[in-house]
């Protein structure tokens, strides 16, 4: 999800609900409700379930106070959020507002499941011209009204250790065939130039379409028609999965790590000098003891004479049922989370970048600033198509059989990786129907 999003996904397999900020346990869309509750299911964004109930907790107690609706908040791994919500979609049994990875916009947008935000629903929560347009723009499907309204916004970036980068005498690469280069060169006995997420379907699907982009290539056509198998999605694949194949850059370990936190902690830890994240791995680097000042970022790196594609405006975003019992007071949650004091008093624990309009004037850290500058000018949305989140479950688990492939001694060639394109393709288009 980092989804969006999805990229630090604490494992954890059950909900956190917060106690002591409801009255009861219902509230949820398709029960009874109750007026005066709202269910809330929010991301893991946070070190942990733990570390996200005590940021949220003092936010939704203020919402209470002001507004004296209170909130059954549950805090969802990423794990397991798109599968509750889908089961959700199916059951009409979920909760008022949820947090979406904003890649899934178009997806859920399209089961008809959820509230748009039209001139009513917008005017309710402040309008949309108080969000920046790149992260209003990952609402939902071109020329539709909006079914989601952007809340905490993320980019990848190129993370760097300064200190091991001196010590080789290497400067940020700013081309791909510098960054092999300088990935090679670091890799030192157990210390390796990277470290990748191998076996995330989510994170090996988020850098196939970052490395297509920069070839120039789509994953679909103007007609939402898969197109996978296409050189550049084919070259864009192999770039990636050869920083561990073929510059051997990467641990052969990586195959296992099925979440971004691994790779982070790798990274933090001294075992990496280079990873690929969101801006909200800062947190765990830094809860793992590396000091902000010790590493730096910059845009993902294309080939010389690609296309300066770094990231995918990546965050989350909120989305009310349709079906709440409390659509009013659903609008109002929506609206004070978005508001400028909550924005505020959220960017900062959860490292998010900024999605209201007025905001990004007000960014005076430099890191946050070269993730800004990203989001805003070197990203491309994914696919805004209905089957988007079919392709990320069939690309990305084909890439994590490719690396899995790798780490065992085997070689995956430009053959391979069109063939299990095709296979992806022949199931997105025979599950379109």
């Amino acid at each position: 999800m980092r989804t969006a999003i999805r990229a630090l996904a604490i494992t954890a397999a059950a909900a956190l609900t917060v106690t002591g900020l409801a009255a009861c346990s219902s509230g949820s869309s398709g029960s009874a409700g109750d007026s005066k509750t709202l269910t809330y299911w929010a991301s893991n964004q946070g070190t942990s379930l733990q570390n996200d109930k005590e940021v949220l907790t003092p936010v939704l107690e203020k919402f209470t106070k002001e507004t004296g609706i209170k909130v059954n908040l549950q805090v969802i791994g990423w794990n397991d959020l798109q599968t509750k919500i889908q089961t959700a979609v199916t059951s009409g049994q979920g909760p008022d507002v949820v947090n979406i990875g904003n890649t899934w916009a178009t997806s859920l947008q399209a089961t008809g499941a959820f509230q748009e935000f039209g001139d009513s629903e917008m005017k309710a929560i402040g309008g949309a011209d108080k969000f920046g347009k790149v992260a209003l723009s990952t609402g939902g499907a071109p020329g539709k009204t909006v079914t989601s309204v952007p809340l905490y916004g993320l980019a990848y970036g190129l993370f760097y250790n300064k200190q091991m980068l001196k010590d080789a005498n290497i400067e940020p690469p700013t081309n791909w065939d510098d960054l092999v280069t300088a990935a090679k060169k670091l890799t030192k006995g157990d210390t390796y130039g990277f470290s990748l997420a191998g076996g995330s379907y989510t994170e090996n699907a988020h850098f196939a379409f970052i490395n297509s982009a920069q070839n120039g290539g789509e994953w679909f056509d103007k007609d939402g028609k898969p197109t996978f198998t296409s050189s550049a999605n084919v070259d864009g694949i192999k770039r990636y999965i050869d920083l561990m194949q073929v510059a051997k850059a990467a641990n052969l370990s990586n195959a296992q790590y099925d979440n971004a936190t691994q790779s982070v902690t790798d990274f933090a830890n001294k075992k990496a000098a280079m990873i690929l994240n969101q801006n909200n791995a800062n947190n765990t680097i830094n809860s793992l003891g590396m000091k902000s000042d010790e590493y730096g970022v910059v845009p993902l790196p294309a080939p010389t004479g690609g296309e300066q594609i770094a990231s995918f405006p990546a965050g989350i975003n909120l989305s009310v049922f349709k079906n709440t019992k409390n659509k009013e007071g659903a609008l109002k949650f929506v609206k004070y989370m978005t508001s400028a004091d909550t924005q505020t008093t959220l960017d900062k624990p959860y490292a998010a970048l900024p999605v209201l309009a007025a905001a990004a004037d007000s960014v005076t850290d430099e890191q946050t600033k070269t993730f800004l500058d990203i989001y805003n000018n070197k990203a491309k949305p994914l696919p805004l198509v209905p089957a988007e989140d079919q392709f990320e479950s069939t690309v990305g688990k084909a890439m994590n059989d490719m690396f899995a492939k790798i780490a065992t001694g085997s070689t995956v060639s430009d053959k391979d990786i069109k063939s299990a394109l095709q296979t992806a393709q022949d199931q997105v288009s025979q599950a379109a129907g």
